[in-house]
C-alpha cells in the first residue's frame, strides 16, 4: 500500500528559511530509518510557493487561469512529501507519528493520504 506523507508549509518555510541543524539531523535519522525498513520510495522537499504556479479551471468552457505564487495561507501549501510503501494503514500512521515536527517550533503539520 502506497501512502504519501504530505508536509504542509509554514510561514518560516514559505520565507525560504532552512530548517535548524537539529531538525535536519532528526529528519536525516528518520529518513534513514525509513530506508533501513525498506518502506521509503521517495522523499523530496519543495521550494517556497513564491516560485510556484497554480492552474485553475473556474469555468470548464473557458481556458484555465494561471496564477503565479506566492500563495497565502501556508498551511494549505505543500512543502514536501515522503512516499512510503507499507503493509497497512496502521503501519503508515505509525511511520507518520514517528516523523519529527517537519517545520520545528510546533509549526509542523503532516497530512497522510493513501495513493490509488
Amino acid at each position: 500500500m502506497l501512502f504519501m506523507l504530505i508536509v504542509k508549509s509554514s510561514k518560516n518555510s514559505e520565507a525560504g528559511n532552512r530548517p535548524s541543524l537539529e531538525l535536519m539531523e532528526a529528519m536525516d535519522k528518520y529518513n534513514k530509518e525509513l530506508i533501513e525498513a525498506g518502506v521509503r520510495v521517495m522523499a523530496k522537499g519543495l521550494k517556497p510557493s513564491s516560485s510556484g504556479i497554480r492552474i485553475s479551471y473556474p469555468n470548464s468552457a473557458e481556458n484555465p487561469v494561471v496564477t503565479e505564487g506566492p500563495f497565502t495561507e501556508p498551511e494549505n501549501v505543500v512543502a514536501g512529501f515522503i512516499l512510503i510503501d507499507v503493509n497497512s494503514r496502521e503501519e503508515a500512521i505509525d511511520w507518520a507519528m514517528r516523523m519529527p515536527d517537519p517545520q520545528g517550533g510546533g509549526e509542523g503539520q503532516i497530512e497522510l493520504r493513501e495513493v490509488f
